[in-house]
């Protein structure tokens, strides 16, 4: 049987995150502006789509709702996203099928973790503008949810301030 030691029980401290999604015009930059909004100062966090979208005025909207603003935005692909500045992430985190296809890709040449959150698209939902909204709303929420819970234990793992208990 094999042993495990302590550092490998424990989750390790994230550095960097990526969210990826189809387009990077609605999931991965909302859960980018999320995971800044929280965890900006700790961690380093982008997002990028398999294919270039167009930008969301109600990703945009429901970001602003809970006082993040989101309309700087300008989406953009991984090939982009690597061209300009790399792809070394501790974390990438993929919220499309299609995306999580091409997160496990990239793990053929970068060392990073994979983790897929299947996550509604909110642009299929029709009907009136305030029950569009509601899509995205809800995906905001779901997304700040597992953002909270997933980031903060990278943040904090491993801390040199945090004591062991016996």
């Amino acid at each position: 049987m094999e042993r495990l030691t302590v550092e490998e029980t424990q989750p390790r401290r994230l550095h960097s995150v990526l969210f990826v999604c189809a387009m990077n015009a609605v999931r991965s930059p909302m859960a980018e502006a999320i995971a800044r909004h929280y965890f900006g100062r700790s961690i380093y966090v982008q997002s990028a789509g398999v294919r270039k979208g167009e930008p969301s005025s109600f990703m945009a909207a429901a970001l602003d709702e809970i006082g993040i603003d989101g309309t700087r935005h300008k989406p953009r692909t991984l090939g982009e996203l690597e061209e300009w500045e790399g792809l070394n992430f501790d974390l990438i985190i993929s919220l499309s099928p299609e995306a999580h296809h091409a997160a496990l890709e990239l793990t053929r040449t970068i060392a990073a973790d994979v983790e897929y959150w299947p996550t509604p698209d909110p642009t299929i939902v029709q009907g009136t503008r305030e029950q569009m909204l509601d899509a995205y709303r809800n995906v905001r929420d779901g997304l700040a949810y597992r953002i909270r819970m997933r980031l903060k234990q990278g943040s904090e793992a491993n801390r040199p301030d945090q004591a062991e208990s016996p």
